[in-house]
């Protein structure tokens, strides 16, 4: 019988494989840079550098005519001394509209900037070896990035929601065939990402021996692999109890998926696109314009939280924000809630 694989180091692996084959297609020297991150960067992170680098390196064998009859496989370090802030220039212009594989890419200010941060640091990568003369990558300005306030769901929203992943009220003939056998496991997965506020990595990674009802709380691991323990209310139980009693403890998973919580039609531990397709499919009959996805209702719950606390500081710890400036967008809103009342407060006729 087959280990049942821990779902990080599973996960690392296919990253692990995924970039050894973009790796190959890079030149020769980008090797040794993804050498220097295994210790400092997720396989995670390493992929994403991995995949904009070859869209660096194709734009320029695609529109600079110094490279265009060598193989991207063949370029030379001094490649990147021969490139000017210009060009550097040029390739985030090209971002923001391209053609790859027959496919219309479109790139929005976050991801322009995330390709610039993966061009700079391979180029500090070099440069700091003293490999390379120039670093033209810092010389560029990061883009301007517009704000945008976070969507999360009314109680009303909320509770609609909840109601349709219970009764499967408004599905299609076909997907309420499928609902009959993950009713449970849905009701579950919704109702744990709503009370927690979990990613949904979090959530698909979770191992039977993860829940512990004793202290109604979760073990999961967080991004960079830190272990964290979440706790949940009596509503997050009762699902998962439900759906363990009913469901999952009579089905008999593939080889290595044997200990995973949430399981799929196919016998094996559900997937982030799984998760993402049935949030989608039950939140576009809620009645709203709101397009709801599984971070949606993480951001629900951080709002729902600092309604109830008050404590910015807790609800950056239970989220897992390393960084509470980033838990204060949840602030967003509160600040909505209080420019409603400023509109009723002042009145232009008594």
């Amino acid at each position: 019988m087959a280990k049942s694989q821990n779902y990080k180091e599973q996960n690392d692996l296919e990253n692990i494989q995924k970039m050894r084959k973009i790796i190959r297609e890079l030149p020769g020297f980008c090797k040794s840079y993804f050498l220097s991150m295994e210790t400092t960067k997720s396989t995670r992170t390493r992929l994403s550098y991995a995949y904009d680098l070859r869209v660096f390196f194709h734009f320029i064998k695609e529109n600079n005519p110094v490279f265009s009859e060598t193989e991207i496989s063949a370029f030379s370090l001094d490649v990147l001394d021969q490139l000017t802030p210009m060009d550097i220039e040029e390739y985030l212009s090209y971002l923001q509209s391209y053609e790859n594989n027959d496919m219309q890419r479109v790139n929005k200010d976050s991801g322009i900037l995330r390709k610039l941060a993966a061009l700079r640091s391979m180029y500090n990568y070099f440069y700091k070896k003293e490999m390379i003369h120039s670093n033209p990558a810092m010389q560029i300005e990061n883009p301007k990035l517009h704000s945008k306030n976070i969507i999360r769901l009314d109680p009303d929203e909320v509770a609609e929601m909840l109601d349709i992943v219970e009764s499967g009220e408004k599905l299609t003939e076909a997907q309420l065939r499928s609902h009959k056998k993950t009713r449970l496991r849905d009701v579950a997965i919704i109702t744990l990402l709503l009370g927690t506020g979990v990613r949904v990595s979090e959530c698909v990674g979770l191992n039977l021996d993860d829940v512990d009802f004793k202290n109604n709380s979760i073990k999961i691991i967080r991004k960079g692999g830190n272990e964290d323990i979440v706790y949940f209310g009596d509503e997050v139980a009762d699902a998962l109890i439900d759906y363990l009693n009913n469901d999952r403890n009579h089905l008999e998973p593939e080889p290595g998926s044997e200990t995973a919580l949430f399981i799929s039609l196919k016998n094996q531990r559900i997937t982030v696109r799984s998760v993402e397709r049935l949030v989608k499919k039950y939140a576009q009959n809620v009645t709203t314009l709101k397009k709801i996805t599984p971070h949606k209702l993480r951001s629900t719950y951080g709002t729902n939280l600092y309604r109830e606390t008050g404590d910015i500081y807790l609800v950056a710890d239970v989220l897992g924000h390393k960084d509470v400036n980033t838990t204060k967008k949840h602030y967003a809103a509160i600040q909505e809630d209080r420019k409603r009342y400023a509109a009723k407060a002042v009145h232009l006729r008594q």
